[in-house]
C-alpha cells in the first residue's frame, strides 16, 4: 500500500469511509464492540496483519506454551511490520485478555502502528500509557491461556463480526473501527476526501439557514455553487 493512500485515509474519518465502501456495495465492515481505549481516542490507518485464537483446548492452553518461541502470538508481536496494525481475533469474548502492557511495549518499540482486537487487554492503564493506539472490547485479567488456544497468524480472521485478510486497511477512530478491502483503499481515500471537502461546504450553507434537501445531498443550483466554492479557493466564510 502506498503512503500516500495511507496519509489520505489518515486525513478522513471513519465515518466517511463507511459511506464510501456503501457507496460500493460494501455493508459489513464497521466492527462491532471494538471500542478505542486511549482518552482521547487515538486515530489509527494501517495494512492488517492478523492472528487467529480458537477456543480453549485443555492440552494447548496451558501457561508453558507462553514461552515457546514458534507460539503464534509472540509471532505476531515479532513480525507484525512497521507501520502495520496487529488485529486479534478474540473471539468476541470481552474477559479473556489478548494482550497485555508487556506486549504493547513491544510492538510500540518496534514501530506497529497499534492493535485491534474483540478480544480484552489486560494491566490496561499500563498498556495506555505505552501511547499505543488500542481498540478493543476493554480491560480484562485473565490471560489468553485461560480461555483460547492460539491458532495461527496471517490468514484471514473475524473480528468484531467482520471479515478482515491480511493487508486490509484498518481505519479507526473515535467513531469506531472500519476495515477497507486492499483493492478498494485508494479510490475510498481520494473519494472520501472530495466528500469531505463538499460536506464543509455544505456546513457553512446549513450555517448560513439553509434547508438540508437540496444541499445534502445537492440540488444543481447548490453544485454550481460549490464549483464556485473551490474556484475562491474554498473560503470558510
Amino acid at each position: 500500500m502506498d503512503d500516500k493512500t495511507l496519509e489520505t485515509l489518515g486525513a478522513i474519518s471513519a465515518a466517511t469511509v463507511t459511506m464510501q465502501l456503501l457507496k460500493r456495495g460494501i455493508r459489513n465492515i464497521s466492527m462491532a464492540g471494538v471500542r478505542p481505549l486511549n482518552d482521547p481516542p487515538q486515530p489509527l490507518v494501517g495494512p492488517a496483519y492478523t492472528l487467529r485464537y480458537v477456543p480453549l483446548r485443555e492440552d494447548l492452553s496451558v501457561p508453558e506454551v507462553l514461552g515457546q518461541p514458534d507460539y503464534p502470538p509472540r509471532l505476531a508481536i515479532e513480525q507484525a511490520p512497521e507501520g502495520s496494525v496487529l488485529v486479534i481475533d478474540g473471539r468476541g469474548i470481552a474477559d479473556i485478555a489478548v494482550v497485555g502492557d508487556l506486549l504493547v511495549e513491544r510492538l510500540k518499540i518496534r514501530g506497529v502502528a497499534g492493535l485491534v482486537s474483540d478480544g480484552g487487554v489486560r494491566d490496561c492503564a499500563e498498556a495506555l500509557a505505552v501511547g499505543l493506539a488500542l481498540y478493543a472490547a476493554g480491560p480484562a485479567a485473565p490471560a489468553s491461556v485461560a480461555g483460547h488456544a492460539a491458532a495461527d497468524i496471517e490468514t484471514p480472521i473475524a473480528c468484531g463480526g467482520v471479515a478482515v485478510f491480511p493487508g486490509d486497511i484498518i481505519c479507526a477512530d473515535g467513531d469506531g473501527v472500519v476495515v477497507v478491502p486492499k483493492a478498494l483503499a485508494a479510490e475510498v481515500a481520494e473519494d472520501g476526501l472530495e466528500q469531505e471537502r463538499y460536506e464543509r461546504f455544505a456546513k457553512l450553507k446549513i450555517k448560513e439557514g439553509r434547508k438540508v434537501p437540496g444541499v445534502y445531498p445537492p440540488n444543481e443550483e447548490t453544485k454550481a455553487e460549490y464549483a464556485a466554492w473551490l474556484k475562491a479557493g474554498e473560503p470558510e466564510g
